[in-house]
């Protein structure tokens, strides 16, 4: 927040001295406002008197039943005699509507309807891709001239300690150096742009834009507080502009070879990041990150039809698992599968094989590895007639043994991609018409979804990963988002809802009945908080210059993250109670 703002604020907290034992509100409540706690302890507990939270200083309470309808959601008693900070309601709402940066925490991933403004509004810190590089005043040209060389960049930032005192480019090399037929040896001092033009990191793509072209420059430092954090360059700009969505369709549509095609998806990494940086609601993102594998998927299945003639029989492409969700991220492998006419001889099935390899292969190539659990096309048991995928489903109803319950939790998700639909649209009604009505199998998926747990300890802190090379790290997939999407799938099955993707599932929920309005509701948030979160720290790891992941360490997240986050973790933890004891709303 602007610190005059911040400051405005912080005036306005009511300093309370709670005693131990003493009630700050109880369920159902009319809230004052939002608490923070500077010292003491608070435990918070749900409407049935399940412990929810054991909260300490630094942590903050309330918000949630003041963003619904201005009740208490929970009972917060003090633990140890504490002192608290209050923000009252009326204040509350006043910044939630003034101040951006304050909605968007406690609002946490809420930016939903945003539409992406590419390039022009992403902010420099976002686009930065690596540490800087640069060279002292003192270093000569032909050792400057050589970091250039190893590092394949055009420009220097020159730094004292990490001050900025100037700029030395390609260009200068060229026109002051070998033009000028300047002592390689000198100091590169003698030749660089002293004091550069250089922007913030909050400056806008926009703003390089327009100071490069007002200038006539190509390369502009990045300065904070006057340390050098970066260097952003034309080739940058374009390759961000290269990386946009509609350009990469545009590729992908015109590429003739698997090869071309690859070199299209290698910039995935650079879109994930430039959508994260924009600020899009996570499911945003990872709809338009899905959009380009769908679209790698059918020109794939054209190449097939082009090299082995079309398709002998009527068939559906259908993809499952965070495809079929539409919730890629930045590490995707491929689920899929084929569904193929009743009237298929076996000479068409070996025509229906050779396109899945072709296919599955040429999704291996552009960065879609193959599934470790080898859940493809490419299986015989993923490749199949119709009659046959529903004797799969019919046999995993009514027979929901510890694999068929794996299996249907994968198959549930799957989403027509390519070719016939009508397929898949006669395989989907009645499966769901039948899971829906057998309370067995949905009562062997609701005990299945709660396999995965999100990674609270006893006390409701981080529970990371003991040993190895996660080492007090939380996996963001398997416990994050994972027991979201297993929850919104027990829904979708309960009220026999056609729709896969978990945001629509919970949503489709709440709107049947499903899920109580107010336990749907939280349990969005909570989806936003953690799905937002796993995507910012997958962008972080690109924009330095690495993998993106799904492991994150809680304790490099500033402390309202942390508590943001952990919130999250209890509010999910809580809907699965509910779920299994049958308490769903």
């Amino acid at each position: 927040m602007d610190p005059a703002a911040l400051e405005a604020l912080a005036v306005q907290l009511i300093r309370q001295n709670v005693e131990a034992g003493q009630t700050v509100y109880a369920h159902g409540d009319d809230l004052d406002g939002v608490w923070l706690i500077a010292s003491g302890a608070v435990e918070v507990t749900d409407g049935n008197g399940a412990l929810v939270s054991v909260l300490r200083a630094r942590n903050h309470f309330g918000e949630r039943g003041l963003l619904r309808d201005g009740k208490a959601a929970t009972t917060a008693v003090v633990t140890k005699d504490a002192e608290l900070y209050l923000l009252p309601a009326a204040v509350f709402r006043q910044a939630m509507t003034d101040a951006p940066a304050f909605n968007r925490y406690f609002n946490r991933g809420g930016t939903r309807g945003m539409t992406q403004g590419g390039i022009m509004t992403l902010k420099l810190g976002d686009m930065l891709t690596h540490a800087p590089v640069t060279c002292t005043p003192d270093t000569t040209i032909r050792d400057a001239a050589k970091l250039m060389r190893e590092h394949r960049i055009s420009s220097l930032g020159v730094v004292q300690g990490d001050l900025l005192v100037g700029l030395i480019t390609v260009r200068d090399m060229n026109n002051k150096v070998i033009a000028e037929g300047r002592d390689p040896s000198a100091p590169v001092s003698d030749v660089m742009t002293a004091d550069p033009v250089s922007l913030r990191p909050e400056a806008l793509g926009s703003d390089v834009m327009h100071t490069m072209i007002d200038r006539r420059i190509g390369h502009i430092p990045v300065v904070e507080q006057g340390h050098f954090v970066g260097m952003i360059t034309q080739t940058d700009l374009t390759r961000f502009l290269a990386s946009n969505q509609a350009n990469m369709v545009a590729d992908v549509t015109r590429a003739g070879t698997v090869a071309e095609m690859a070199d299209v998806t290698r910039r995935l990494p650079e879109l994930l990041m430039q959508l994260v940086g924009s600020h899009l609601a996570h499911d945003v993102v990872t709809r338009k990150v899905t959009d380009i594998a769908d679209i790698v998927t059918r020109r794939l299945l054209k190449m097939a039809e082009a090299q082995f003639g079309p398709a002998p029989v009527p068939y559906c492409w259908a993809a499952c698992g965070s495809q079929g969700r539409r919730e890629q991220t930045g590490v995707s492998d491929q689920d899929n599968c084929l569904i193929i006419d009743d009237s298929a001889t076996e000479d068409d099935m070996r025509w229906f094989e050779q396109t899945a390899r072709f296919v599955c292969d040429g999704l291996n190539a552009c960065g879609y590895v193959y599934c470790p659990g080898d859940m493809m096309a490419t299986a015989d048991r993923w490749r199949q007639r119709l009659k046959t995928w529903k004797g799969y489903f019919h046999r995993w109803i009514t027979q929901p043994d510890e694999e068929a319950q794996m299996l249907a939790s994968v198959m549930f998700d799957l989403r027509p991609i390519a070719g016939d639909e009508r397929l898949f649209d006669e395989l989907q009604e009645g499966t769901l018409k039948a899971a829906g009505k057998n309370s067995i199998f949905v009562a062997h998926m609701i005990g299945n979804s709660l396999k995965h747990i999100p990674p609270l300890s006893l006390f409701r802190g981080f529970a990371t990963i003991k040993s190895g090379e996660h080492r007090h790290q939380v996996d963001m997939k398997h416990n994050g988002v994972v027991p979201i999407v297993d929850l919104g799938r027990v829904y979708a099955l309960r009220g026999q809802l056609s729709v896969v993707n978990t945001r629509s599932r919970i949503d489709a929920a709440i709107e049947a009945g499903i899920i109580s309005d107010s336990g749907g509701r939280d349990l969005l948030s909570a989806y936003d908080t953690i799905a937002t979160v796993r995507l910012e720290h997958q962008a972080a790891l690109v924009r330095a210059g690495e993998k993106p992941d799904n492991y994150l360490t809680p304790s490099t997240l500033p402390a309202f993250e942390r508590s943001h986050l952990r919130d999250a973790f209890v509010i999910v933890r809580t809907m699965q109670s509910s779920l299994g004891s049958g308490a769903v709303k």
